[in-house]
């Protein structure tokens, strides 16, 4: 399984109208493969869209775009909403959830995003399975990720939340947890976080 998870940076006032747009054209793209998660940034760099396409494995996703191009009604009619496009493919760490499936899982989602030292996300992947246990305790994870292809050694966590209220109750409850955070910072390059709300569309709404 993996991950390709697509960023498009908006020009200011369009996120709306993109969501609408894609949203009419969505169901002819979900003939090819499945949608896993749709946000927009609240919180951090503004007027991004976050989409996220599961697939088996890089055959798999080039089959299912070539497919998805020759649909008339595919990609939906957004370019000149665009001012920027990265598209990133991850792989689920063992622990990770499935991202998709339909599950309700919060009204908010926070994306860390960790950049570590090259050749540490084997330790790190370790260490998170040590200590995720008692951190799960506290509240669901989303999906645990890190990057295969584009910017490498990153690691991306996301974390449902009810409201952000809920986010500041837990994050306050998860340090006083002996074995958290997992003990990688002596690996960490830099550290950043969005804060991303599903469109109505999306499957983990």
């Amino acid at each position: 399984m993996i991950y390709e998870i697509r960023t498009y940076t908006l020009k200011p006032g369009t996120v709306a109208e993109f969501e609408a747009r894609f949203a009419e054209a969505l169901p002819h793209r979900q003939r090819y493969s499945e949608l896993a998660a749709f946000w927009h940034t609240e919180i951090g760099p503004l007027n991004q869209v976050i989409h996220v396409w599961p697939y088996e494995d890089l055959r798999h996703r080039a089959e299912v775009r070539e497919r998805a191009m020759q649909d008339p009604h595919w990609p939906p009619p957004v370019r000149e909403f665009i001012v920027a496009m990265e598209s990133e493919i991850f792989l689920p760490a063992p622990f990770s959830p499935r991202l998709g499936g339909g599950q309700k899982l919060g009204n908010v989602y926070e994306m860390r995003i960790y950049q570590y030292q090259p050749g540490t996300i084997p330790t790190v992947i370790e260490r998170w399975a040590e200590a995720l246990p008692a951190r799960l305790e506290l509240s669901p994870l989303a999906a645990c990720l890190w990057s295969e292809i584009g910017g490498l050694n990153r690691w991306v966590h996301i974390w449902p939340y009810a409201d952000l209220a809920e986010r500041a109750r837990i994050r306050e409850q998860a340090t006083k947890l002996p074995t958290w955070p997992p003990k990688t910072r002596e690996f960490l390059v830099s550290m950043q976080n969005k804060i991303l709300i599903p469109a109505a569309f999306s499957p983990m709404a």
